[in-house]
């Protein structure tokens, strides 16, 4: 079974999105269907440490 890409890969693809062009805008804490404080303690729970660099 494929894992799905995560809140964090999802808000960064959206930024990249913005960022080239597409005329998106990020919801405000708060609005309907903006990700909850909930959603970030349970995503931090399961998010990947960054690799050092060397």
């Amino acid at each position: 079974m494929a894992k799905r890409p995560g809140l964090y890969a999802n808000i960064h693809a959206k930024r990249r999105r913005i960022k080239a062009g597409s005329g998106e805008k990020m919801r405000k804490p708060g609005t309907k269907g903006a990700p909850t404080k909930k959603a970030f303690v349970k995503s931090a729970k399961t998010a990947k440490k960054p690799k050092k660099r060397a």
